[in-house]
């Protein structure tokens, strides 16, 4: 891999912000919002906040790779797997607010890695999702977060990250 979502017609496209225009840099783009797998909404809004349900790596619909981190997966793909669960997570924050700049900051990050019994690199796979939002958001992306281990995610996915920002008042 090559990273979440680059190539692909990365662009900020017509009237997109700054936030967008930062991926772009970076040679991403946003992806569409993943469907929700069950009854629940992909995020919600409650006053300036805006809370997303756990991202899974999907790229394009699909998982790109599944297992366990330290079994199947490697630490270093379960990182990047992490950094594209953050881009979706901003996807699904875009679906409620319309404009990702209106972040006014990511408050808190919590990932979970489906783990082989042995491995406790669980933080390390999270900075994936942490380091995307940092490059993406600067200091407006600098967050409290929990990296947990789990036996297992929804597809057998190695990684999920949910994420909870502040908006800005408009």
């Amino acid at each position: 891999m090559s990273g979440p979502g680059a190539g692909a017609g990365a662009g900020a496209g017509a009237g997109a912000g700054a936030v967008e225009a930062t991926l772009a840099e970076l040679g991403l783009r946003l992806p569409e919002v993943v469907p929700p797998l069950a009854a629940y909404q992909p995020a919600v809004r409650s006053g300036a906040y805006v809370y997303t349900s756990g991202q899974l790596p999907m790229v394009e619909g699909k998982l790109p790779v599944t297992g366990k981190v330290g079994a199947e997966v490697t630490a270093e793909e379960a990182k990047e797997l992490a950094a594209t669960c953050a881009l979706n997570a901003l996807a699904a924050v875009k679906s409620v607010t319309g404009d990702l700049d209106r972040i006014a900051r990511v408050v808190k990050v919590t990932g979970f890695v489906a783990s082989a019994a042995d491995f406790t690199g669980q933080p390390g796979v999270v900075n994936g999702a942490s380091e995307l939002l940092g490059r993406v958001l600067g200091d407006k992306g600098v967050h409290a977060r929990s990296a947990v281990g789990v036996a297992v995610l929804p597809l057998d996915a190695p990684v999920e990250v949910e994420i909870q920002v502040e908006l800005t008042e408009v």
